[in-house]
């Protein structure tokens, strides 16, 4: 499996580039999200990758982040979906949006990625519930949102029973800067308080 790539950027055809390393030029398809952040033609990038064996081609995804990566191989799970659709998916919505969607089960903003009607939206609501939780971002008070790259405070609180939802409200009532077992600590401290 390639994970990671890192040469030349040498060729950008929406939605495939080439980079160039150790002389070969490899084609990478990329969401739009990640073409956006691609330095110039002739600057160094890496992206993570995902390589799919078909019986007729190997093809080379590209993202930006692991966690757009991770989300790509989420989707292509899901049955119905194939590459091509978690590309559009991933073109339209961050990774955030996606998981924010649902976690809320907001069909809605599925519906607006071109080739997603109703039915394949419920679908991945329904297929990808709870699997993208850790790049979801938690609501304060104030109405900002704090991204927690680190999801084992999440993972914990689910361990013992307490919902995604759950979890990530009591989430949101944490201060700043806490390890992970103190912000366990008050999160359950929270949750009992409800």
């Amino acid at each position: 499996m390639i994970g990671r790539i890192t040469g030349t950027l040498i060729e950008l055809t929406p939605p495939t580039v080439c980079i160039q390393t150790g002389g070969l030029g490899y084609e990478v398809d990329v969401p739009m999200s990640t073409l956006y952040k691609l330095p110039p033609v002739g600057q160094t990038v890496t992206l993570h990758t995902h390589l799919a064996i078909r019986e007729d081609a190997h093809v080379l995804y590209g993202f930006s982040s692991a966690a757009e990566r991770s989300a790509f191989r989420a989707l292509i799970k899901v049955s119905g979906i194939g590459a091509r659709t978690a590309l559009a998916v991933l073109s339209g919505l961050s990774v955030e949006d996606l998981a924010d969607a649902i976690d809320r089960q907001e069909s809605g903003r599925l519906i607006k990625v071109p080739g997603i009607g109703k039915k394949t939206a419920e679908r991945l609501l329904l297929e990808l519930r709870d699997k993208l939780t850790p790049f979801a971002g938690t609501l304060r008070a104030d109405g900002s949102t704090v991204v927690h790259s680190d999801s084992d405070v999440l993972n914990a609180l689910q361990a013992l029973g307490y919902s995604a939802a759950e979890a990530r409200r009591a989430m949101a009532t944490l201060p700043e800067g806490l390890n992970v077992s103190d912000s366990i600590r008050q999160a359950l401290k929270a949750l009992s308080r409800a």
